[in-house]
């Protein structure tokens, strides 16, 4: 049964499936080659990892997958020392062993080959010193930093896990009957289910660590200033846009939606921070990264009463959405467009905040059947292949949505007539009849509507 550490884990930007999921994967490989005699490694990506991966810096997570690298672990400044080295030095150490590495010629953007079960396809291979291949894998990336072997994408066995949860669900109305027969709150079924594979200690530190680089990625983005990497050559906004907020608060003059304008701050400030390789929480995904903590920030900021109590069940209610999100459609852009990463957040941070706000369980479903509903047919057209325009401001209106999605939850008694696992269906089939050059591949919609001179 997935759980909080599935949908919420600290990772680097700017992408979970194209950065941080390739990333595991030729870390993977990497370990598989210890002890084994080879002199050369080529990685081939493919599909939207192909169309995209430059980008997305793809060619970059590669290396420092090779290189011994995890995602989780690897402090930032890290990054450009390790990439510089390999391409100054041409030789990388893979395995325990330095061999010849031209990152030019050994990662390749295969735009022609098949993508067999999944459109973020890698693949690992290494050979010796005639040529021959020692070892070669195909990986997919399929969404949210999650990797799977190409052959066993879509194998229920998968799933499985050594500690069977007490209370496990695959859908809403179970999630919904659950909590209405054992008279227990989603929050403290996702809480009773984790608690099945580690300790209570455990669990909250995992929050706590959870909520602390959420909210430094906030404060370290409204800080930073200059241009994002990449050729569009977008400049931060986040630190001008709060010192205007500062302003208007000097001068008693805030707007009485200024509120959503603090909203839209701590999304932008995470994405921006995102796009630059900073430190994230992927939730659920790198591109979506700033809508659950921005308004996991505005519940601690401006909600009466907030406190970490209330902070951890908006975390493990907003997981049991992402869970069923998963489970049931796809978090991936390349494999159902936006719908199914801003979607999702959305959906996974109106349901987070309900809870913390006192909503009952059928209010906190309502809330993110609204959230999610209003995703629907959502493209992924990044320009340039760039997690910046439109993905940046995307996160901060997917943010407002939850809010007010949350907001009109609270209003009813959460009876509706479309249910969310009604709309996590439709996003599915949605994202399948989507045509695949809205399906981060930046082939349609506005990357190719914006000129690039």
């Amino acid at each position: 049964m997935l759980g909080v550490r599935d949908l919420f884990r600290v990772g680097i930007g700017p992408s979970s499936s194209h950065t941080v999921g390739p990333m595991k994967a030729a870390h993977s490989f990497a370990d598989s080659l210890r002890g084994r005699e080879f002199v050369r490694v080529r990685c081939d990506l493919l599909g939207s990892l192909a169309w995209t991966g430059t980008g997305h810096a793809t060619d970059r997570a590669v290396m420092l997958g090779l290189a011994g690298f995890l995602p989780d672990t690897i402090a930032p400044e890290q990054i450009d020392e390790v990439v510089a080295q390999a391409r100054s030095e041409g030789r990388l150490v893979i395995g325990g062993r330095s061999v010849a590495f031209d990152p030019d010629g050994d990662i390749v953007f295969d735009r022609v080959g098949e993508t067999l079960v999944h459109p973020n396809t890698l693949r690992l291979t290494a050979f010796d010193g005639d040529g021959a291949e020692v070892l070669a894998e195909r990986w997919c990336s399929i969404g949210g930093g999650f990797i799977v072997p190409e052959d066993l994408v879509g194998d229920p066995a998968l799933d499985d896990e050594e500690a069977v949860p007490p209370f496990p669900f695959r859908t809403g109305a179970q999630l919904l009957a659950i909590c209405a027969s054992h008279g227990l709150s989603i929050a403290e079924v996702m809480r009773a289910n984790e608690l099945a594979r580690t300790s209570e200690a455990e669990l909250d530190a995992y929050l706590d660590r959870v909520i602390e680089v959420m909210m430094t990625c906030i404060d370290h983005g409204m800080q930073a200033e200059g241009i994002l990497p990449g050729r569009l050559k977008v400049p931060r906004r986040a630190r001008a846009l709060r010192q205007k907020l500062e302003g208007d608060r000097f001068r008693n003059r805030q707007a009485p939606h200024s509120i959503m304008d603090h909203v839209s701050l701590f999304a932008i400030a995470v994405n921006e921070e995102n796009a630059a390789g900073g430190r994230v929480v992927t939730a659920p995904t790198n591109g979506a990264a700033g809508v659950v903590p921005s308004v996991l920030r505005y519940y601690r900021d401006f909600w009466p009463g907030a406190d970490r109590a209330g902070m951890h069940g908006f975390l493990l209610t907003a997981s049991a959405i992402g869970v069923l999100t998963k489970l049931n459609a796809s978090i991936s852009g390349a494999e159902v467009g936006c719908q199914g990463e801003v979607g999702t957040a959305s959906a996974m941070a109106a349901a987070g905040l309900a809870a913390a706000m006192g909503a009952t369980d059928r209010q906190v479903e309502n809330a993110a059947e609204i959230a999610m509903e209003h995703h629907l047919g959502m493209t992924c057209d990044p320009i340039a292949g760039l997690v910046q325009v439109p993905c940046i401001e995307r996160n901060a209106f997917g943010a407002v949505k939850a809010i007010n999605a949350a907001s009109l939850s609270l209003r009813g008694d959460g009876t509706h007539i479309v249910s969310l696992d009604q709309v996590i269906e439709t996003m599915m089939r949605t994202g399948t009849d989507m045509h695949a050059k809205y399906k981060e591949t930046s082939q349609g919609g506005l990357a190719v509507s914006f000129p690039e001179c």
